[in-house]
């Protein structure tokens, strides 16, 4: 296996996906003083890209063969998948491929195992934050990979996360991540539900909100997410299909390990009214319409799913 490259001398780091993530990426990799090649399929990127500061790329598998680490930012593992294949003929020996895409462990571990084949070194550095929180530093990176890889790209993940860590080998990253959106969706889930609870009591929701953050329920997302919520602002900091999306690989893994998720199930039939009633493109912070419909509060039936009906 080909000696990992060293990011020290500065080089370009080719971005593959720039939405909303792979532009708060590119921001934090250039503000440390790397240069980024990137490239994103959709018609409006390049404006976005070279108005950022970041040199355009003709397509995945140029930027791969101009730049020894790829930092990809996509949407799920098929994307991934599609990805490696592109830039298999052309990616150098010992480079390195920092994969922040949510998606499946075992889709992270084949993309690890097809890429070992060309001598090329990956990873799964999954993240945590929105959008906003990874463009203020302060995001979170769990990372699956070798540990010499891990040892070289820890510099250029410090750039964008406040915290890493090393999760163990590729594919881990991934489970961790999953772990976290699980927890993290239905604190927001919890969160929109009690806000709306305490509005149906005749208590102010924003006092309510106050009285969360003091107290033994707090949680990070109630800071977040709470104003968000209570003033309607859904502009996209993570979109909620994305974190759908997310619900459902948790399922699927919780299938294939035998795992107990019954509140997952119901999150999951949450999300999914949300996005079938138009807000699948809003900040995932848009859950509380769902606990707004009168249907929600009135129905009696114990069936959650009959609650989304």
């Amino acid at each position: 296996m080909p000696k990992v490259i060293s990011l020290s001398e500065k080089e370009s780091i080719g971005l593959l996906g720039y939405g909303l993530v792979g532009t708060a990426l590119a921001q934090r990799v250039m503000a440390a003083g790397w240069s980024v090649l990137a490239y994103d399929p959709a018609a409006e990127a390049r404006g976005r890209i070279e108005a950022a500061g970041a040199t355009w790329g003709a397509g995945e598998a140029e930027v791969a063969a101009r730049c020894s680490c790829l930092l990809l930012s996509l949407p799920g593992p098929a994307e991934v998948a599609t990805v490696v294949d592109r830039v298999l003929p052309v990616v150098r020996g010992g480079s390195l491929i920092v994969d922040t895409t949510t998606g499946d462990p075992d889709s992270a571990a084949t993309a690890a195992r097809r890429l070992r084949g060309e001598g090329a070194h990956y990873l799964d550095a999954t993240l945590g934050g929105s959008s906003r929180q990874i463009a203020a530093g302060e995001g979170m990176v769990m990372c699956g990979g070798s540990a010499e890889a891990f040892a070289a790209v820890e510099p250029l993940l410090r750039s964008f996360a406040a915290t890493v860590f090393h999760t163990g080998e590729a594919g881990s990253g991934s489970s961790m991540k999953l772990v976290l959106n699980l927890v993290l969706g239905l604190q927001r889930a919890v969160l929109a539900e009690g806000l709306e609870f305490a509005r149906s009591c005749g208590i102010d929701p924003g006092l309510a909100l106050a009285v969360l953050r003091a107290g033994p329920a707090y949680s990070r997302a109630m800071d977040s997410k709470g104003r968000k919520m209570l003033d309607e602002d859904f502009t996209p900091e993570a979109r909620l299909a994305q974190h759908w999306k997310d619900v459902d690989l948790i399922q699927k893994q919780g299938r294939a390990h035998g795992a107990s998720l019954p509140l997952t199930d119901v999150h999951e039939m949450l999300l999914r009214a949300a996005a079938e009633a138009g807000w699948g493109a809003s900040d995932n912070s848009a859950i509380i319409k769902v606990f707004q419909r009168s249907l929600i509060h009135s129905h009696s039936d114990s069936n959650p799913r009959k609650l989304i009906e």
